[in-house]
């Protein structure tokens, strides 16, 4: 096969997977795929549907042929969190980012990652410091249904309960809904985490826990959504066992790591695309 042809080949290729990607949510733990690289899972499950502009900081992380793939919360006017594993899984030029609706088919406006700046230790250990940067190739208009949100400087107490928002599943690698979803979860502490999880490696210092009963937690394409307490951002979806299973979800504990969002946002060191 000629060069050219092996190129045609592989864009091909890459096009008709990512054409048959639903959603990539949140990430499985490998005792649940056989595998240690966990697979990507899509909705909320034992949500409801959120009301319209009840979390205007939402974005849907998608394909450029339109498929959702992650979540993601606006923290600037050019800038997005997610979770890495959101962005170090496609290439830059294959993605769009969608803000400002309820409905990830219906955009209010369409914007390209032009930059994501990963954890320069993520996955180091595997699991951890699953946090990115994002910057858009240009400034967002904020209106009722486009806002920023503010990161929390302390986190809630084992026992609170935070707001999570998303497009994931109900249940594994199913298609994702329309239309966003909304579940209240309980904060637990560290030590019930671990216990919950045979002290598992995965659960890292810069996670928190959420858990409130089964039938009820993050599926595939939830990845990357915003986990929020009294109106600020506290965490963003990470990792857990497919879907709503019984087990605590894990979330990158924005908190933790505002020294890292802070610094990727004035220092653009690792340039994507």
């Amino acid at each position: 096969m000629l060069n050219n042809d092996r190129k045609k080949f592989y864009l091909k290729l890459l096009t008709a997977l990512l054409c048959l990607t639903t959603s990539s949510a949140k990430r499985i733990h490998a005792s649940y795929t056989g595998t240690h690289k966990p697979t990507m899972d899509g909705r909320i499950v034992g949500g409801v549907v959120a009301a319209e502009a009840s979390a205007p900081y939402q974005v849907s992380i998608q394909s450029i042929f339109g498929s959702h793939l992650c979540g993601g919360v606006i923290i600037d006017n050019q800038h997005i969190l997610t979770a890495a594993h959101c962005v170090e899984d496609y290439p830059l030029t294959m993605l769009r980012i969608i803000v400002g609706t309820n409905n990830w088919q219906e955009p209010g406006a369409v914007f390209r990652p032009e930059m994501a700046t990963p954890h320069c230790r993520q996955d180091d250990p595997f699991y951890h410091n699953d946090i990115a940067t994002v910057r858009l190739d240009a400034p967002i208009e904020f209106n009722n249904y486009t806002q920023k949100i503010e990161i929390a400087e302390t986190l809630p107490q084992p026992g609170d309960v935070l707001t999570l928002t998303g497009w994931g599943s109900l249940n594994l690698n199913e298609y994702p809904p329309e239309k966003l979803m909304t579940l209240n979860v309980t904060l637990i502490s560290r030590q019930q985490c671990l216990t919950a999880w045979d002290n598992d490696e995965g659960v890292g210092i810069g996670h928190i826990c959420t858990y409130t009963r089964a039938g009820e937690g993050a599926c595939n394409g939830d990845s990357g959504g915003p986990l929020v307490y009294n109106g600020k951002l506290v965490a963003l979806v990470n990792w857990g066992a497919p879907c709503a299973m019984g087990k605590p979800d894990m979330h990158a504990n924005v908190v933790y790591y505002r020294d890292f969002i802070r610094l990727a946002l004035t220092q653009c060191t690792r340039l994507r695309g």
